[in-house]
């Protein structure tokens, strides 16, 4: 049975050696996006240095968040080849401690490693993306070309069928910029074009200010201002413009519920939702990928074959949990399936090859 202090002192020295990580990588991502983030933005009218380093500041939660998995794996192997060449986990072994005993701490560091990034990290980044795109968008609104359309919205009304697509969104979505609309009849014959430089729903209608309007065969009109009739809400816009990364943990469920209720597909959100509820456990089969990998005893250093295949171990878990995780957005698989399945799989393969190891 492991000890309160022994097992007190391994979890120190692993929170030590996460803590390192956590601080480095943040700096390497701090760096590398504020470099990029100039690169686009520094011609811009509204750019200046201390909004790169806010707007870089905002964004790095939300890309921590896509390196904790990797924190973790190496951060596991780094201190588990430092107790084991330093002789104190052949002590621990010829004291008669299990692997799974003297394992425990690592495993439960990694769980509350996870548990803190899905209650703390990840509402902290939704926050982050929310305001960084305010912000970008705002520095967008002088260079309209910088800007991609955002998915399109179809409203259908008595006499109107339209298709409504925008470069930029802001208030929720519920003021559009650079906002295209395409008229159909009942046939699915475009009849009228509209171009405007801006689009705010107001209540029953759209607001269109410096309109152009193009019918085919004529010579297009310009309109200073435009009332559009709607029937969409601004809490329809809200559900349907949001990112599922862009909504904290504790709003996922709220969210879900809204869009059922105003018919919108929910499987990005769910499939984000159970990502997040799996995150813990994803982390824990991380941990022992790299106890696989690392507990065999050396005089000297690793073999680094094996901590390669450790890392490559690692890396293919992670690039299968993305890419399920994209077949549980589209609805190829359902999202419980796509996300529990790779970690669940994950965890039985390390148990197996640590049984395999300590008992043959």
């Amino acid at each position: 049975m492991i000890t309160s202090i022994l097992g007190g002192y391994f979890v120190r020295r692993y929170a030590t050696t996460i803590m390192w990580f956590f601080l480095g990588v943040t700096g390497i991502i701090f760096l590398a996006d504020f470099s990029e983030t100039a690169r686009r933005f520094s011609d811009l009218d509204g750019y200046s240095v201390l909004g790169a380093v806010y707007l870089t500041g905002l964004r790095v939660p939300q890309i921590l968040m896509q390196t904790v998995p990797f924190i973790v794996l190496f951060g596991g192997m780094t201190v588990l080849i430092a107790l084991n060449r330093k002789y104190e986990l052949v002590v621990t072994r010829a004291a008669g401690i299990s692997v799974w005993q003297f394992m425990t701490p690592f495993l439960t560091g990694a769980f509350l490693v996870g548990l803190a990034t899905v209650l703390v990290l990840n509402p902290l980044s939704a926050w982050g993306q929310r305001q960084a795109l305010t912000l970008e968008n705002g520095w967008r609104k002088t260079d309209s070309s910088r800007a991609t359309f955002l998915p399109w919205i179809r409203q259908i009304t008595k006499n109107d069928d339209v298709i409504i697509g925008a470069k930029t969104t802001l208030e929720g979505g519920t003021l559009m910029v650079d906002v295209a609309l395409f008229h159909f009849d009942t046939a699915g014959n475009i009849i009228l074009r509209q171009d405007a430089a801006s689009a705010k729903l107001e209540n029953g209608y759209w607001l269109l200010k410096d309109v152009s309007e193009t019918r085919p065969g004529e010579i297009p009109q310009h309109h200073d201002e435009l009332k559009l009739p709607t029937n969409l809400k601004p809490e329809y816009m809200e559900e349907r413009l949001t990112q599922p990364e862009s909504v904290a943990f504790y709003e996922i469920s709220r969210k879900i519920e809204i869009a059922r209720s105003y018919g919108i597909p929910t499987r990005a959100l769910e499939t984000q939702f159970h990502s997040l509820l799996s995150l813990p456990f994803l982390l824990v089969a991380m941990t022992m990928i790299a106890a696989t990998v690392s507990l065999k005893f050396s005089r000297m250093n690793q073999s680094r074959s094996v901590i390669l295949g450790g890392i490559l171990s690692g890396f293919v878990l992670y690039v299968v949990t993305v890419l399920v995780k994209a077949f549980g957005s589209s609805g190829v698989v359902p999202p419980v399936v796509a996300v529990w399945i790779p970690v669940i799989v994950a965890t039985a393969l390390g148990a197996t090859i640590l049984l395999h190891q300590e008992d043959g």
